[in-house]
């Protein structure tokens, strides 16, 4: 869980979504997680395996956002689960103990304590800047996210209003990976918006 964590925007045309999202793979997105909160299910299934293909493709994980059992349905790589998507264990359940779970957090480090306890993989905390996909999103803090790098082994995954600008002093604090879906999906060049924020990931050798 490292690096460009690439969050699907809402997509009718699945021709059109795997283009994008391939296109983001190709400008080195480490994560790809499918999110559709308008689609119907058999849209929804239909977009999940494609995505699941492609991403397998790229060899990086296929996370599906919310819904356990789409997730089982296609065999992706794991889920992510908010606060309203059912337990940890109940996913954990289904999906056996080999797949990821990351769990949204919010602003909340008792959140983050409790996923870490019940066996999370990844936790995810935001919205660290304005989202135009949730504007009435709690809002994070870089402290937040410092006392998270201190206390917890697990990866931590940052979202909200996240550019390749304002990223760097996310990863800076120790966010393991940057979850984004505007500034990547609605850049007029998604690849190379892509290699901007992976560039973020890259150290700069010792002098």
């Amino acid at each position: 869980m490292k690096g460009l964590y690439a969050i699907t925007p809402d997509c009718a045309d699945t021709a059109d979504l795997r283009r994008r999202a391939r296109l983001a793979l190709a400008g080195g997105a480490g994560v790809l997680q499918y999110r559709n909160k308008t689609a119907d299910a058999t849209l929804r299934l239909a977009q999940a395996a494609v995505l699941r293909e492609l991403a397998h493709e790229f060899a990086v994980p296929f996370i599906v956002n919310d819904d356990v059992r789409l997730a089982a349905q296609v065999d992706a790589d794991g889920v992510h689960l908010g606060a309203a998507d059912g337990g940890l264990g109940a996913a954990r359940a289904v999906l056996g103990k080999n797949r990821t779970i990351g769990i949204s957090c919010y602003n909340r480090i008792s959140l983050a304590r409790e996923a870490a306890s019940g066996g999370a993989d990844y936790v995810a905390f935001g919205a660290f800047f304005s989202s135009g996909v949730k504007p009435a999103a709690v809002r994070a803090d870089a402290g937040l996210l410092q006392q998270a790098r201190a206390e917890l082994a697990l990866p931590l995954v940052v979202i909200g209003g996240i550019t390749p600008q304002n990223g760097a002093s996310l990863v800076q604090a120790g966010a393991d990976a940057l979850a984004v879906i505007s500034a990547l999906f609605d850049a007029a060049d998604i690849q190379s918006a892509a290699q901007e924020f992976s560039k973020l990931f890259i150290r700069e050798p010792a002098s």
